[in-house]
């Protein structure tokens, strides 16, 4: 080997060295790059889904027709108990009111006595309402809690006892006359709605 060709050899071993070493560096670059994006990762996802529905406020009365009475006299008395129904899904408040005809112009709605008392008939409480039959009233149907309004939880009930009377004192101008009432319940959601 001569003198020049020994003074490359250092040189090109040099030159092999840095490319090896840029061989390597990139191979490292690469690998550690794709390492990098094919990290393997694991996830999961789930659904979970939210139902609503609206309740309900259904009332109604039974029996469906509280009086039919005929031929009354004056002292005659009678009485009945309503059963006021929560049959919706929340609770509700209802207030009744009365209408009453005329139609014969003898007044007979307004000479009837009629008391309204908490409870059944056979065992009757607080009286809630006493006057003339075309003016009964409880509570108020005007929307949120009023004086006299009734609460029913939502599927109970609450028993009514209407008592009616034809006072003794009634005079002939009564004879053959003839009413018939109309007792409207009108019930709202108790709540939100104070």
């Amino acid at each position: 080997m001569s003198q020049s060709e020994s003074d490359h050899v250092p040189a090109r071993r040099a030159k092999r060295r840095r490319a090896l070493l840029v061989v390597l560096l990139s191979t490292s670059l690469l690998t550690l790059g794709a390492g990098a994006v094919s990290l393997a990762v694991f996830t999961d996802s789930t659904d979970l889904d939210g139902e609503w529905s609206a309740g309900s406020i259904i009332l109604g009365t039974t029996p469906s027709t509280t009086f039919t009475v005929d031929d009354i006299l004056p002292g005659d008395t009678g009485n009945q108990t309503i059963t006021v129904e929560n049959n919706g899904t929340g609770d509700l408040r209802y207030a009744m009111a009365t209408s009453a005809t005329n139609a014969d112009g003898k007044g007979l709605a307004a000479q009837l006595d009629l008391t309204i008392q908490a409870g059944s008939c056979a065992a009757p409480g607080a009286t809630l309402y006493t006057g003339s039959l075309d003016a009964a009233a409880l509570g108020d149907a005007t929307q949120g809690a009023d004086a006299g309004d009734r609460d029913i939880v939502a599927g109970g009930t609450d028993d009514l006892c209407f008592a009616w009377e034809f006072p003794d004192t009634s005079g002939n101008g009564f004879q053959l006359a003839a009413t018939t009432a109309t007792f409207t319940f009108d019930a709202e959601q108790t709540a939100n709605n104070p």
